[in-house]
C-alpha cells in the first residue's frame, strides 16, 4: 500500500513538473528581478538535514502556485532551485533575501565543467550614513552564461522568501535608493519622539511618555527587520532574528497598550472591561517568556496573530469610545485603522494572499508614519478638547450651584424621613429574618435526626438479625444438653445406689446395664460440643453489643483515640446481614496508629459509605463478581480510607451534587438525600477531604484523607 501511495504521489509530482516547466532567469546590465514560481522549484527540508548530495540528486523538487516561497512555522527550510543566465556585462549576480527575517541563506552551485561543488555564504555591506548589514550572496556567473543554482533558505518566523537577483549595477543603485528612503524615515522616528519628549516634559501627561516608547520599539522593529543598526545589539543573525526582533515587538505591543490605557483613561471609563484589557499583558508575557525558551518558530506565529487580535480588539474598543462621546479619539482612530490597515496587508503578504511588490514591502512603515502624525494631532486635540470641557465644567458649576444649595436642604429633610421608614422597614425584616433562621436550624436539625433514625433503624433490623443467630443456635443446645445432664443425674443416682447396696449385685448391674445403654463417652463428646456452640453463640453476641457501643457516642463532642481497621469491622459486622451473597468484602489495611478523631462521627461516616456503596451495586440490573473493596494506607501527615465499589456509577453532573443536601437519586420513600451530605460534614469537621472518582458502568471510588493532627 505504502508503495503504491509513493508512486502515485511520484507521478503527480511528475504531472505537476510537466505542467509547470521553469523558466531560466535572465537578468540584463542594470536590472534587478524578483525570484518568482516561474523561475523556480521548490523541495522541503522541515527538519533542516539534507546535506547537498541529497539535495543535487533529489527528485523531489516540485513548482509551487504562491507566486514567491513561503517559510511555514511547519516548514523552517526549503531549497530552491532556478536556472540563472548573466546577461550583463559584470562577472558577478548579486542574490539577496530582500526585507524579510532570514536566519541562514547559502547558495550552491556546480561550476561549468560538472565536477567542483561550490558553496556561497551571505557577505554584509555597511553603508556610511547608518551602519546597515543586508544579506545577500556574490554568485560568479561569467557575463552570457547559464548555471543551475540551489539556494537553502532556513528561518523560524513564518513569513514570505523574497528572494531578489540583481546585476551589480542594480545591487548598488538599489542599495543607495533605500538607504535615503531609511534614513528620511529614520529621521521621522527620531524627531517624533524629541517632540513628544519635549511634550511630556511641558505636560507632564505619562501618555507622551508611553507614546514615545511605541515610536522607539516600532521604529526599532522597522529598522532590525533591514538590518539598520543591528551592530547596536549583535552581528549574530540567529540571536538577532530569534531574540531581538520578537522581544522588540512583544514590547511594542505592551506600550501600544500602555498608550492607549493612559490617552483614554480606561482604569476610569471602562472600569467594567479594564480587569479583561489587563490581561492582554499576561498574553504577551508568556510570549515573552517563549521566546526566551528557545520556542521561536511557535512564538512568531503566535506573536503574529496575537497583535492581528489586538489591533482589532483596540479599533473596536476606539470606535465605542469615540461614539460614546470622546471626539478627540477621531484623529487617533484614523491613525489606528491605516496602521491596522497596513498590518493586516502585511501578514495577509506573509501568508501568501497578497502580492509582494515595493508598496507591500514597506506598507507597514508608511502606515505607520501617518499613524505616529495622526497620533500626535490627536494628543493635541486631547489637550483642547479637556480645555474646554473645562471651561464648560466650570460654567456649569456656576450655574447649578444654587439651585444645589436649595435641593440639597430639601433633600436633606426628605431623607431624614426615608431613613426613619427604612430603618423600622429593616428591625422588622431582621425580626422575620431570624425566626426564619430559626426555623430553618430547627428543620435542619430534625432532618438530621431523622436521617440518624433511618440509619438507627437499618442498624437495629441488622443487629437483630445477627444477635438472633447466635442465640438460635444456644437455644438449639440447651435442649440436648438437658437430657445429657438428666441421663448423667440418673446415672449418678444409680452409682449412689451401688455404693449403698455394695453386697447387691443386681444394683450393680442395674448400673452397667445403664452406663452401657446411655453410651457414656458419646454423652461427653456432645457436652462438650454443646458448651463449646453456647461459647460461640455468646462470643459473638459480645462482640455485636461491643460493636454497637460505637454508636453511643455519635453525638460526642470530644476528641478521643480510636483504631480506624477496627472501627471499620466492627461496622462491617453490623452491615453483614444487609450484604447481598453476591457482593464480597474485600479490606485490605495497612497498619495505622490508633487517630485522634470523634470515634461516633468515623462510624457514621463508614456505615453511609458502606451502604452508598451497596445500594449501587443493588441498583445494577445485572450482578457478576461484585465487591467492595475498603483499603486504608499510612501516610506521613495523614490517612486515607478509600472505599471503591463496582457498582452503576455515576456521571460527572450527578459527581458535583452527591454532597448537596436533599440530592439523592433514589427513588422516592428510599432516602432523604442527607447521607452524603452528613459524611462531607464530618470530614469538614475532621479538616479533611475527600475525592470521588467514577464513571457510568465503571463504579466509584470514594478516598477519604484524614489529619494525623486534629486538636
Amino acid at each position: 500500500m505504502k508503495k503504491t501511495l509513493l508512486t502515485v504521489y511520484l507521478l503527480l509530482l511528475s504531472a505537476i513538473a510537466f505542467a509547470y516547466k521553469m523558466d531560466t532567469l535572465v537578468i540584463n546590465a542594470g536590472q534587478s528581478s524578483l525570484l518568482t514560481n516561474r523561475y523556480f522549484y521548490e523541495l522541503e527540508d522541515p527538519n533542516g538535514i539534507l546535506t547537498i548530495n541529497q539535495v543535487l540528486n533529489s527528485s523531489k523538487f516540485h513548482p509551487i502556485k504562491r507566486r514567491i516561497p513561503i517559510l511555514k512555522y511547519n516548514k523552517s527550510t526549503t531549497w530552491l532551485k532556478f536556472n540563472l543566465k548573466n546577461n550583463s556585462k559584470q562577472p558577478i549576480i548579486i542574490i539577496s533575501s530582500g526585507q524579510t527575517i532570514v536566519d541562514e541563506f547559502d547558495l550552491y552551485y556546480v561550476d561549468s565543467s560538472g565536477v567542483v561543488l561550490h558553496h556561497l555564504i551571505p557577505d554584509y555591506v555597511q553603508n556610511d550614513v547608518v551602519t546597515q548589514n543586508a544579506t545577500f550572496v556574490n554568485c560568479p556567473i561569467l557575463p552570457g552564461s547559464t548555471n543551475t543554482l540551489y539556494l537553502r533558505v532556513k528561518s523560524n518566523a513564518g513569513t514570505v522568501i523574497p528572494v531578489q537577483v540583481y546585476s551589480a549595477l542594480a545591487f548598488f543603485q538599489s542599495r543607495r535608493i533605500e538607504s535615503i528612503t531609511l534614513g528620511v524615515i529614520v529621521g521621522v522616528f527620531i524627531v517624533m519622539s524629541l517632540y513628544n519628549l519635549l511634550l511630556f516634559f511641558i505636560v507632564g501627561d505619562r501618555s507622551y511618555l508611553y507614546y514615545i516608547g511605541y515610536i522607539i520599539f516600532l521604529g526599532l522593529s522597522q529598522i532590525l527587520k533591514r538590518g539598520i543598526g543591528t551592530h547596536l545589539f549583535t552581528n549574530d543573525t540567529v540571536i538577532l532574528n530569534n531574540y531581538i526582533i520578537p522581544i522588540v515587538r512583544i514590547l511594542l505591543v505592551c506600550f501600544v497598550l500602555l498608550f492607549i490605557s493612559e490617552f483614554l483613561q480606561l482604569k476610569h471609563t471602562q472600569k467594567r472591561w479594564y480587569k479583561y484589557y489587563q490581561f492582554q499583558y499576561a498574553i504577551y508575557a508568556i510570549l515573552l517568556i517563549a521566546v526566551l525558551c528557545g520556542t521561536v518558530g511557535m512564538a512568531y506565529n503566535l506573536i503574529t496573530i496575537c497583535i492581528s487580535v489586538t489591533t482589532l480588539i483596540l479599533l473596536v474598543m476606539v470606535i465605542y469610545v469615540y461614539f460614546s462621546g470622546y471626539k478627540p479619539i477621531k484623529f487617533f482612530m484614523f491613525g489606528w485603522v491605516i496602521f491596522l490597515t497596513g498590518v493586516l496587508i502585511s501578514v495577509a503578504r506573509n501568508k501568501g494572499f497578497v502580492p509582494y511588490n515595493n508598496f507591500t514591502a514597506d506598507i507597514v512603515i508608511y502606515s505607520s508614519v501617518l499613524e505616529l502624525i495622526l497620533f500626535s494631532a490627536a494628543l493635541a486635540d486631547k489637550i483642547n478638547y479637556y480645555r474646554q470641557q473645562n471651561n464648560i465644567s466650570q460654567n456649569f458649576a456656576l450655574t447649578i450651584a444654587k439651585e444645589n444649595e436649595r435641593l440639597i436642604t430639601q433633600q436633606n429633610i426628605l431623607l431624614e424621613n426615608k431613613v426613619k421608614e427604612r430603618t423600622n422597614e429593616l428591625i422588622n425584616t431582621n425580626k422575620n429574618l431570624s425566626l426564619s433562621i430559626d426555623h430553618l436550624n430547627a428543620t435542619q436539625k430534625q432532618l438530621i435526626n431523622n436521617e440518624k433514625m433511618a440509619s438507627l433503624g437499618q442498624l437495629t433490623a441488622g443487629v437483630a438479625h445477627e444477635i438472633n443467630n447466635p442465640i438460635n443456635f444456644v437455644s438449639s443446645n440447651i435442649a440436648p444438653l438437658r437430657l445429657d445432664f438428666d441421663e448423667l443425674l440418673i446415672l449418678l443416682n444409680k452409682y449412689e445406689e451401688a455404693l449403698n447396696s455394695p453386697e447387691q449385685p443386681i444394683a450393680l448391674k442395674a448400673l452397667n446395664d445403664y452406663k452401657l445403654k446411655i453410651d457414656l463417652p458419646f454423652i461427653k463428646d456432645e457436652i462438650s460440643i454443646l458448651l463449646n456452640g453456647i461459647e460461640d453463640g455468646a462470643n459473638r453476641t459480645a462482640e455485636i453489643v461491643s460493636s454497637l457501643r460505637t454508636f453511643s457516642s455519635t453525638d460526642e463532642l470530644i476528641l478521643k483515640t480510636d483504631d480506624i481497621n477496627k472501627s471499620i469491622l466492627n461496622n462491617l459486622l453490623i452491615l453483614r446481614s444487609t450484604i447481598p451473597y453476591y457482593i464480597e468484602i474485600k479490606p485490605i489495611f495497612d497498619q495505622l496508629e490508633p487517630l485522634n478523631c470523634y470515634p461516633g462521627k468515623i462510624n457514621q461516616l463508614i456505615i453511609n459509605l458502606i451502604n452508598n456503596s451497596i445500594y449501587a451495586i443493588k441498583a445494577k440490573q445485572q450482578h457478576n463478581n461484585e465487591s467492595i473493596m475498603i483499603i486504608t494506607k499510612d501516610h506521613p501527615e495523614h490517612i486515607t480510607i478509600e472505599i471503591a465499589d463496582t457498582g452503576a456509577g455515576m456521571n460527572d453532573e450527578t459527581r458535583q451534587k452527591i454532597f448537596e443536601p436533599f440530592f439523592t437519586t433514589k427513588g422516592v420513600g428510599e432516602g432523604t438525600g442527607l447521607g452524603l451530605s452528613i459524611v462531607f460534614g464530618i470530614i469538614e469537621k475532621h479538616q479533611g477531604s475527600i475525592e470521588v472518582i467514577s464513571s457510568p458502568g465503571n463504579g466509584a471510588t470514594f478516598i477519604v484523607s484524614l489529619p494525623k493532627n486534629l486538636i
